[in-house]
């Protein structure tokens, strides 16, 4: 059995990914800051909840603990994120970036990921079949922000592209320091979800394939790798 924890489960592409792994045959940890929300969603799918809060030292050793004297973990899928909104909804420029913004969004997208990432490893460790999805974005890529032709030219932020970048730069940088775990990045698309205010053009369904696709992938897969389903995507 392959047990699996989703961080930010309790909706969008965090909570269709655990109900597709979970029809797949895993045992998910559906992990939330919420409880309430949490363990209701966890219910309503069949998996086991946990709380964690990626920002926070503590929540994240007691997720750790509880997942370990339950018999360890083999997928962790870093799914949690924010992007930063003004007043009204509305994205910043780079021009209305402030460093307090930008802090707020490195917090989560990437302290937290790299918390979460840090404190599992030893129970990775210990999996026959270790895997690691790390949520990035097409943002990410510095050549498509660059490329007036590219898809991503348009989006007028700073803090949440440069986010992700750094996600990249942890998924590859990991990826070579333990070359047994499986560990990639994955682009879900622009999936209509409450983080970009429900503006996306693809449904969860469309959004969560890549994450299930890489989360199963074999101890010979790839490793250290940045994909859409469509393919490899341009760092």
């Amino acid at each position: 059995m392959t047990t699996t924890l989703i961080t930010g489960a309790n909706k969008g592409l965090g909570k269709e990914t655990a109900r597709r792994l979970i029809k797949a045959g895993h045992t998910v940890y559906a992990g939330a800051r919420d409880e309430a929300r949490g363990r209701a969603s966890a219910d309503e799918l069949g998996a086991r909840f946990v709380r964690i809060d990626v920002n926070d030292d503590a929540s994240v050793a007691a997720a750790v603990a509880a997942i370990a004297a339950d018999g360890g973990l083999d997928v962790l899928i870093n799914n949690a994120g924010v992007e930063p909104r003004l007043d009204g909804n509305a994205i910043p420029t780079a021009a209305e970036e402030t460093p307090e913004l930008m802090k707020e969004t490195f917090e989560t997208n990437v302290f937290g990921t790299l918390r979460v990432l840090r404190a599992f490893l030893p129970l990775l460790q210990e999996s026959r079949a270790p895997v690691v999805v790390n949520l990035s974005s097409g943002l990410a890529s510095i050549s498509g922000l660059a490329d007036p032709a590219g898809h991503t030219h348009f989006y007028p932020g700073i803090s949440y592209p440069a986010s992700k970048a750094v996600v990249n730069v942890i998924t590859i940088q990991y990826a070579k320091q333990y070359p047994r775990i499986r560990i990639n990045a994955v682009e879900p698309g622009f999936t209509n979800t409450d983080l970009n205010g429900r503006t996306g053009t693809q449904t969860v369904e469309d959004g969560a394939e890549v994450i299930v696709r890489m989360a199963q992938v074999a101890p010979d897969g790839p490793t250290g790798t940045y994909s859409s389903v469509h393919g490899p995507i341009a760092w």
